[in-house]
């Protein structure tokens, strides 16, 4: 077969979420079936890293689509010309986004629909993008998968017949494991003056509920007088302003520690934390959780979404719209003997459910199908 994939998130150095479901599943299938061409479409001049097999014909297609009417003009115009004019079977999206002006066969990846919960959050032109087309994708494509099974009932909630949407769990790279004392000593001396501390990871915008998350932790250090500290690792995204304000005006504003990407060290400052809190509003799936447990750290998150799907048991669930909950997970896990440690235990056992050469492996299974 010619298989055709959108790689455009394949970006050097600037791999994230999506960037990363693309490059551990689509190296992963291109490796294991080298009996079959796969043509990459990128959006920009792409990392020979990238072409991962001598099975891979990398295409640079234009114009860079990063905006929706780019968009419109990358996956109507410029794909549909690339996979007639490279026989493409195929057509894999992993990004959510696909062709409707193709007839090829097209198997469509959906993180989640987090416009249809919180379309205040997104900018007007987004909004209008994803109102018109989101929908007209779902139901152009032969097969969609999902990440979660909370993503497989919002897109069934959409009209989508249930027949054709398929789960398959993201997975977790085998580098989060956990770190050695010396590392998490590092860490909390380099970062926290030695103490310890609650961990955030992931972007600042307010669907990750970052402000309310610095709201709970002043709350937690007000009526615990623990000397934790908060590390908040990622980048400020959009909208943003509320979360600033909150750390500014924390009492405990300088225990507050806002650190940027840090993409070689996360194992070690998941590693070195006393619980990941991730406390989203929403979530496709929430992979920081899946890789806490993988360096055996606690994890405290939201009772909601794919979230307390991909926690299970191995979490303290709390509700991320009440300050009050989140500062009561924080104190149990600081001050009830032994359940930071059997969170950790439970997490080693959940964490062997998401694994990518399984998610691989079932992605390639549709394919097959179509």
């Amino acid at each position: 077969m010619r298989i055709a994939i959108n790689t455009r998130m394949l970006l050097p150095n600037k791999l994230e979420g999506i960037g990363w479901y693309t490059y551990e599943v689509v190296r992963r299938m291109v490796e294991a079936h080298p009996e079959h061409q796969f043509i990459f479409f990128f959006d920009r001049a792409y990392d020979p890293e990238f072409v991962f097999a001598p099975n891979v014909e990398p295409v640079v297609l234009h114009p860079p689509a990063r905006h929706p009417f780019l968009f419109m003009i990358w996956f109507d115009w410029a794909i549909p010309r690339a996979l007639k004019r490279h026989r493409a079977d195929l057509f894999f999206s992993p990004d959510g986004f696909l062709s409707l002006r193709t007839t090829v066969p097209t198997l469509l990846t959906v993180h989640d629909l987090a416009y249809k919960h919180f379309p205040h959050q997104v900018s007007r032109l987004d909004r209008w993008y994803y109102q018109r087309f989101m929908p007209r994708f779902m139901q152009r494509a032969e097969k969609i998968v999902t990440v979660s099974e909370a993503t497989r009932h919002d897109v069934i909630e959409s009209g989508i017949d249930p027949g054709k949407v398929s789960v398959s769990y993201n997975g977790a790279n085998p580098r989060f494991t956990v770190q050695g004392e010396e590392d998490r000593q590092r860490i909390r001396e380099e970062f926290t003056q030695g103490e310890a501390y609650f961990l955030y990871v992931g972007a600042i915008h307010p669907r990750k509920n970052v402000t309310r998350l610095v709201r709970a932790f002043t709350r937690f250090k007000a009526t615990t007088g623990q000397p934790h500290r908060l590390v908040l690792l990622g980048r400020m995204a959009w909208m943003a302003e509320d979360t600033r304000a909150a750390i500014a005006e924390s009492a405990y504003r300088d225990e507050i520690i806002q650190v940027g990407y840090q993409g070689d060290d996360l194992p070690a400052f998941y590693s070195g934390a006393e619980a990941l809190v991730y406390v989203s509003l929403f979530e496709g799936f929430g992979i920081p959780i899946v890789e806490a447990m993988g360096c055996e750290t606690a994890v405290i998150t939201s009772d909601r979404s794919s979230m307390a799907e991909v926690a299970g048991d191995a979490a303290i669930l709390v509700d991320p719209e009440s300050e009050g909950a989140i500062a009561e997970g924080m104190a149990r896990l600081v001050q009830e003997p032994g359940l930071r440690t059997t969170l950790i235990q439970r997490g080693q056992e959940r964490r062997k459910q998401f694994d990518w050469d399984r998610t691989a492996r079932e992605v390639w299974s549709l394919l097959e199908e179509m």
